[in-house]
């Protein structure tokens, strides 16, 4: 149910973005606007990111196969670092374009029309952002998280722009319109620069997962789980390893048994594998855990 959420949601998205863009760039090109622009192109580029997490959603779906045998979690991570890569650099390319736009005396704008655009695109940022969140309660999905935050981050984009631009309007024809030209490179200036951080996060995050660096959190609560665990039946020493990759989350514990467990049958050992996999949590398809059970230290 979860996946089918989730790819659901990931289509309408990808429709709503795709015809977003379109309206943008031509609305842009009209108004003389390269803020429009950079709004018509990063719901552009966020429209092919949806298509390619609907494509990674569905393989995810899947679960494992012959040639993936952990399944398809490391496709994840790589999606989400494309996905900030680009948009970093679009911001960034953005933020050029309007320093330069600024120290050139700016540019003159047809602030009705884009005006027009502004408010109807904000109002339609607005619903998807509600009605993406509000179907990721259910999916539970990193793919939709971003995508969430993609919408609030072009909402933020079109209701920045529509003050200035309904601004930039009122100011035409006072003593304040040499202001006007202004306008648009210096509101691109200002948001390029605050919308960076966001796609900076999820790149630092998926790089983490790709990398395989195993989050301070993830690997402190294990050790803590395991340290009630051996004071609990008397373990000896143990050793752990966890990964977490996309949703998939992987967990390896070796432990060296006291003698007096020698004698435990394998249903009594299954029993202190769910205790130790009830306190990990994250139950569900996401999750892999292997616990060993050892006299030797060597295996550790």
């Amino acid at each position: 149910m979860a996946s089918s959420t989730e790819q659901q949601l990931l289509k309408v998205s990808m429709l709503v973005t795709a015809l977003l863009a379109t309206a943008g760039v031509a609305f842009g090109l009209y108004c003389r606007s390269q803020s429009i622009v950079f709004d018509g192109l990063f719901n552009a580029i966020d429209s092919s990111m949806a298509l390619l997490s609907l494509l990674v959603a569905r393989l995810l779906a899947k679960g494992v196969g012959r040639r993936f045998q952990s399944g398809y979690w490391h496709i994840e991570p790589l999606v989400l670092a494309l996905n900030g890569s680009v948009l970093l650099m679009l911001c960034a390319y953005a933020f050029i374009n309007a320093l330069s736009s600024l120290l050139h005396g700016g540019h003159a704008l047809v602030f009705d029309g884009a005006i027009v655009y502004t408010a109807v695109t904000a109002v339609a940022c607005a619903l998807m952002h509600q009605y993406v969140r509000r179907g990721n309660r259910v999916a539970q999905s990193e793919l939709l998280a971003l995508d969430v935050e993609s919408w609030w981050m072009s909402l933020s984009i079109t209701s920045a722009l529509l003050l200035a631009f309904v601004l930039g309007y009122v100011l035409q024809g006072t003593t304040y319109g040499f202001l006007t030209p202004y306008v648009d490179p210096g509101i691109l200036a200002v948001l390029t620069l605050l919308l960076m951080p966001g796609p900076a996060r999820h790149v630092v995050k998926a790089v983490s997962q790709i990398l395989r660096i195993t989050p301070s959190t993830l690997d402190a609560d294990i050790s803590r789980l395991m340290t009630t665990m051996s004071q609990r039946h008397g373990f000896e020493a143990f050793s752990h390893s966890a990964l977490q990759v996309g949703r998939g989350l992987f967990v390896e514990i070796h432990i060296v048994v006291p003698p007096a467990m020698n004698s435990w049958a394998v249903e009594q050992l299954d029993r202190v594998r769910e205790d130790i996999a009830a306190g990990i949590g994250h139950a569900g398809p996401n999750r892999w855990i292997s616990v060993a059970f050892t006299r030797d230290r060597r295996w550790l």
